[in-house]
C-alpha cells in the first residue's frame, strides 16, 4: 500500500520538522523516520536493513546540503527514492534537479516551501512504488 512507504524526513528547522510530520501523518503516511540533520539520517540508513522507499530532504542542512545526502544515500542504497524540499528560488531548485538527473539520482522532484498537503502526496505519488501499488493516483508533472 502507498500509505505504508517508509519515509525518512530530514529537516533541520523544528517547526518544519513537525509541520511535515503532520501534513505527512495526516494523509496517512506513519511509517516516518524524522531526523535534524545529515548526519542522523546517515545513522538511521546504515541501521536498518531496508533501504527507505522515499527521502525527504531539506537542501539547506546545517551538516550537508541535501542534494550531497541524496547522492549519498543512493549511492550506498539506502534509498530508493527521494523528494528536496527547499526555500531557495525556483530557478536554484531547478537547477539542482537537472544536476540530480544528470547524474541519475532518484530525485522524483521538489517542493517549495511551505509546503502544500496536495503537492506533497501528489509528488509521493510519482515514486517508482507509488506506481507499483497504486495506478488511479493523479500525477505532477513538473
Amino acid at each position: 500500500m502507498l500509505k505504508q512507504l517508509r519515509i525518512l524526513l530530514v529537516e533541520d528547522h523544528p517547526f518544519q520538522l513537525l509541520a511535515t510530520q503532520c501534513l505527512l501523518k495526516n494523509a496517512g503516511y506513519h511509517c516516518l523516520t524524522p531526523t535534524e540533520n545529515a548526519a542522523q539520517a546517515l545513522m538511521f540508513m546504515t541501521q536498518t536493513e531496508t533501504p527507505f522507499d522515499i527521502l525527504l530532504c531539506d537542501q539547506c542542512l546545517p551538516d550537508l546540503p541535501g542534494i550531497e545526502l541524496i547522492e549519498i544515500a543512493h549511492r550506498r542504497g539506502f534509498i530508493k527514492a527521494a523528494i528536496l524540499l527547499s526555500g531557495l528560488p525556483a530557478n536554484e531548485l531547478e537547477s539542482l534537479k537537472t544536476q540530480a538527473l544528470q547524474r541519475k539520482f532518484p530525485l522524483i522532484g521538489y517542493l517549495a516551501k511551505p509546503l502544500n498537503s496536495d503537492d506533497l502526496q501528489a509528488l509521493i505519488s510519482q515514486s517508482k512504488l507509488a506506481k507499483e501499488n497504486s495506478s488511479a493516483l493523479p500525477a505532477l508533472g513538473w
